[in-house]
């Protein structure tokens, strides 16, 4: 899992992941000064050490170097998210809290990944056996919660409890 990146090393990689081409040390410089004072030594160790780390692949060019991301910033991102939900001990409550705290864009965003990937809205649907609950009416998201243990049905239930 990576590390996050620093706030120079995320300053450097945000220009090679927007430019998403192959970039020299002198153009990571020239960008960057518009925004802060910065030596090209500076901007080369950061490169470098980005390339060490395998944040980014690198060519020779005559006496420099190109270097290109070797992957996403979305790859990134999700690397990210994917350790913080690892340490929970809860990762339901994780993404619960996680959810929470979305804005409206971002739920979208979420919804719109759901769709891209395949996965149902909701993971609970009726069984054809089973109907809906009475404040349910047909058609609607069954509320969470099954009515028995999940991988349970009714019948297999009778035999254990001995009825």
């Amino acid at each position: 899992m990576p590390r996050p990146l620093g706030e120079l090393e995320d300053a450097v990689m945000t220009r090679v992941w927007k430019w998403n081409r192959p970039v020299t040390v002198r153009e990571v410089l020239e960008d960057l000064q518009k925004e802060r004072s910065i030596a090209y030594t500076t901007v080369m160790t950061v490169l470098d050490n980005l390339h060490q780390k395998g944040w980014v692949r690198r060519e020779a060019e005559g006496r420099a170097y190109r270097y290109e991301a070797v992957s996403t910033r979305a790859a990134y991102a999700a690397a990210l998210m994917n350790e913080a939900w690892s340490q929970s001990d809860n990762g339901a409550a994780a993404l619960v809290a996680f959810f929470g705290m979305m804005s409206e864009e971002q739920r979208q965003s979420l919804r719109d990944a759901v769709r891209v990937v395949g996965l149902p809205e909701t993971t609970e649907q009726p069984r054809p056996a089973e109907q809906p609950r009475p404040a349910e009416q047909p058609g609607s998201v069954p509320r969470s919660g099954p009515a028995e243990p999940p991988g349970e049905n009714p019948a297999s239930a009778e035999g254990r409890s001995g009825r």
